[in-house]
């Protein structure tokens, strides 16, 4: 063999060393550690929700490990800051999967950041389980097409949105609504429009509609015009920063109408923020934070990290059972076989029983929780879906 042709098969063979390495980066199956990625807001208006996630998932992970890990292995979690950006979140995501070779991503939470990393998680064969991504398009495409790797255990939109119209005309007897809604969010505009669908299906009527954009302080104008409407009731489908703002400013210009929103608004902050304005407000929620069901999980969780547990948190243990489920059942950490798992499996949640439906990846059954704001607490009033 010549020298130029032996140096050139040894370049080959290193190159191709170096591209297997590489290629077999992070969702190998044969890791001595599973390795599980988490994605969300770790700074900015919804950081409060990320934060806790986080700490959850880290929680939840130290107790696996403390109990001989999963499928004998210790599971190492890894976190990054979306900034509460769809961009960030994209880049995020090939991070945790190209550099970090995770099997799996918790996360994130919010709709337009879920959305936004399908086709990363589509090229890498990668399974998401969202935590608070109600929008339809997390999980399936415009043609209703599922997408393959993106899973949520959370309800979505149009559910939420139905639930607050059946919810307020049914129960309630609320007949005249004014909607003030985030024109640059999709949850907000997911939730209005199915609002509007089944409040005006019912016999409502919607007076008034108004839109913002996320980071507006004065919402004096658009308030001023839905209160000439004398509306019974306003809905708020956005977060709670804004809900604070603006139920403030309603209850300064003398509005008293009934305030209903979603899965945006549970927070410490918008109690210290706005309490009084919310006074007799009504939320669509996941579960009732007063369950006697959820309180270990809510001491444990206060006596670790000094804070309250958050919404976020409930729904980030739950995606995390799932996904340890789902891994258990493929007895594998190869991303493909639990994918494949994740409809298969059934998990008993803090939210209530977690089963994924093949068809569009959304929990089967969910029931929401009708919960009343009350001197300053979220009061459950009870459970109610569709009617």
């Amino acid at each position: 063999m010549s020298k130029k042709l032996f140096t050139f098969i040894s370049v080959l063979l290193i190159f191709t060393m170096i591209i297997t390495a590489c290629s077999s980066k992070g969702t190998s199956a044969d890791e001595e550690t599973i390795k599980i990625g988490w994605i969300g807001s770790l700074t900015g208006d919804q950081a409060v929700w990320g934060t806790c996630e986080s700490n959850t998932v880290k929680m939840l992970i130290e107790d696996v490990n403390a109990s001989g890990g999963i499928l004998g292995k210790q599971v190492e979690g890894i976190y990054y800051d979306t900034k509460g950006d769809a961009t960030e979140a994209v880049n995020a995501t090939k991070r945790l999967i190209t550099q970090d070779g995770v099997c799996a991503i918790l996360g994130p939470n919010a709709s337009g950041q879920a959305i936004s990393i399908s086709s990363v998680l589509e090229q890498y064969k990668v399974p998401d389980i969202s935590t608070v991504g109600t929008n339809p398009k997390v999980t399936v495409n415009d043609d209703g097409s599922v997408k393959e790797f993106n899973f949520r255990v959370c309800f979505i939109d149009p559910y939420q949105g139905a639930v607050a119209a059946g919810y307020a005309y049914d129960r309630l007897g609320l007949r005249n609504a004014a909607v003030l809604y985030d024109v640059a969010s999709d949850y907000s505009q997911g939730f209005t429009e199915f609002f509007e669908k089944t409040f005006t299906e019912k016999g409502g009527k919607v007076v008034a509609k108004e839109g913002f954009k996320g980071g507006d302080q004065d919402f004096r104008p658009q308030l001023s015009k839905i209160d000439g409407e004398n509306p019974d009731m306003i809905l708020m489908p956005y977060y709670y920063k804004e809900v604070a703002l603006s139920a403030n400013q309603a209850r300064e210009l003398g509005i008293d109408a009934v305030l209903i929103g979603g899965d945006g608004w549970p927070s410490e902050q918008l109690m210290t923020m706005a309490a009084d304005a919310i006074e007799g407000s009504y939320i669509v929620n996941h579960l009732d934070f007063n369950d006697p069901e959820v309180k270990p999980l809510q001491e444990k969780y206060s006596a670790k990290y000094n804070l309250p547990m958050e919404l976020n948190g409930y729904m980030a243990h739950d995606a995390f059972l799932l996904l340890q489920a789902a891994i258990e059942d493929a007895g594998s950490a190869d991303p493909v076989k639990i994918t494949e798992s994740l409809t298969k499996v059934s998990v008993q949640g803090v939210t209530g029983v977690i089963k994924l439906s093949p068809e569009d990846h959304n929990p089967i059954g969910k029931e929401a929780a009708i919960v009343k704001v009350e001197s300053g607490d979220y009061i459950f009033q009870e459970k109610y879906g569709l009617q």
